[in-house]
């Protein structure tokens, strides 16, 4: 999601199953399926890095791990280093409820400037 003048964008992109259903009900290596998955993972990563590119300050959040993962593969990377990151834990939150919090987390930060 983007704030920008009040107002917050939201911007998809998906990640894909690995495998497709059918191909995860057969038996398959243990191996080659978390190799496929962290592939897929990276991939996306990757993606998102692209996006968090163009920005100075980016928040973080989310439930799971996730966001913390994607900080830790960013943070040593010199082209992320004009990036002020910050991350939050957040329950389980509806599209709308992003929006708030994303409006809510820079409005805060605009007034406490």
């Amino acid at each position: 999601m983007e704030y920008s003048n009040e107002e917050v964008i939201s911007i998809s992109l998906k990640l894909t199953p690995a495998f497709s259903e059918q191909v995860q009900n057969l038996k398959m290596n243990e191996s080659l399926i978390h190799n496929k998955e962290q592939n897929k993972q990276n991939d996306f990563y990757s993606k998102l890095g692209d996006i968090i590119n163009d920005y100075n300050e980016v928040l973080l959040f989310g439930p799971t791990n996730a966001k913390s993962e994607l900080f830790n593969r960013l943070k040593d990377d010199l082209q992320f280093k004009k990036i002020k990151f910050e991350i939050r834990v957040t329950d389980k939150l509806t599209e709308n409820q992003q929006r708030a919090f994303v409006k809510d987390f820079f409005r805060e930060r605009e007034t406490s400037n």
